[in-house]
């Protein structure tokens, strides 16, 4: 059973689609709290300012502000100024603003102002002022040439690129 409020209140269900086969849940209200840590598979489309508590290999499309407390391999298209604690193998796009921590395999592509802490083998296509915290085997996509030469200034052990990651960043 999985529960969705809004203010503190169960929300009514003329206010949401619920897609049971497809396990796809629908609805373009804000400021809602769902509970879904029973299901795994689940698809979330939502307003802004939730805070969702699932299992895993869920798919949210969310606006801003939203919490997230998730298991492993979720993918996450937001807005901005949003907070995840998830698994591993988890994919992020988002806006600014955000704060990650997660386990290890994480793929994130964000805007600027963003703060991460994470396992190993995280990939990371950011703007810029962001914040990093991680274990071995990091990647750090440059955007520009001067991110690139800064990269290289700062000594980090574990930057990595591609020669095509090169070409991007030099032409």
């Amino acid at each position: 059973m999985f529960s969705i409020t809004q203010n503190g209140k169960p929300l009514s269900p003329d206010k949401y689609t619920w897609d049971v086969k497809n396990k796809v849940l629908t609805t373009s209200e804000d400021n809602l709290v769902l509970d879904f840590s029973e299901y795994v598979g689940v698809t979330f489309k939502t307003g802004s300012d939730c805070t969702f508590k699932t299992g895993n290999n869920c798919t949210f499309k969310t606006g801003s502000r939203c919490t997230f407390d998730t298991s492993s391999n979720c993918t996450f298209i937001t807005s901005w100024n949003c907070t995840f604690k998830t698994g591993g193998d988890c994919t992020f796009n988002t806006g600014s603003n955000c704060t990650f921590k997660t386990g290890s395999n994480c793929t994130f592509k964000t805007s600027w102002d963003c703060t991460f802490n994470t396992g190993s083998n995280c990939t990371f296509k950011t703007g810029s002022n962001c914040t990093f915290k991680t274990s071995d085997n990091c990647i750090r996509l440059p955007r520009t040439k001067n991110d690139f030469i800064e990269n290289l200034k700062s000594g980090w052990k574990h930057f990595k690129v591609t020669k095509d990651d090169l070409l991007d960043v030099l032409i």
